[in-house]
């Protein structure tokens, strides 16, 4: 039995998903870099000396695609790379010069009318819009989880 609303949901969802897409084409072509890297870029801001696993966890991005866009920010000169001195197999994240340049003339990582329109609506609604959210990733996390289980049930040995 399906909800009388998943239709629309899932139309809802397609069409978050095109602006997405549409502001990250916009943003690829303006400053050269993807939604991800901007991310990363100000959490590393954020953080002042990031380690790649942390960044990984506040970005919500799994290890290794951060590493492909830590290699890709490096290249562009927009953060630099070192071990810790305490602990050689620890690698800290700063931006660069550059990096910081560039945080300050990107735009918002969301859409910017997005942005504006949100800040305007009251924090009360704009929590109840992350819960909303949220609750939708979870659905989507479990979803994946069953499907996940499901393909490892599948397998036979021979």
């Amino acid at each position: 039995m399906t909800s009388r609303y998943e239709d629309s949901i899932l139309r809802s969802l397609r069409r978050i998903s095109r602006a997405i897409d549409l502001h990250s084409k916009k943003l690829a072509r303006d400053f050269d870099l993807t939604v991800p890297q901007l991310v990363c870029l100000r959490e590393i801001a954020v953080q002042g000396i990031a380690t790649p696993s942390a960044l990984a966890r506040e970005v919500s991005l799994s290890q290794g695609t951060v590493t492909g866009i830590l290699d890709r920010l490096g290249k562009a000169g927009l953060i630099t790379r070192e071990r810790s001195q305490t602990d050689r197999r620890r690698i800290h994240v700063t931006l660069t010069p550059r990096g910081r340049e560039v945080l300050e003339t990107a735009p918002s990582s969301l859409a910017e009318q997005f942005s504006a329109q949100l800040g305007a609506i009251s924090e009360g609604e704009q929590g109840m819009i992350d819960f909303v959210l949220q609750r939708v990733v979870s659905l989507f996390e479990a979803a994946d989880a069953e499907i996940s289980f499901e393909d490892e049930g599948s397998e036979t040995l021979d």
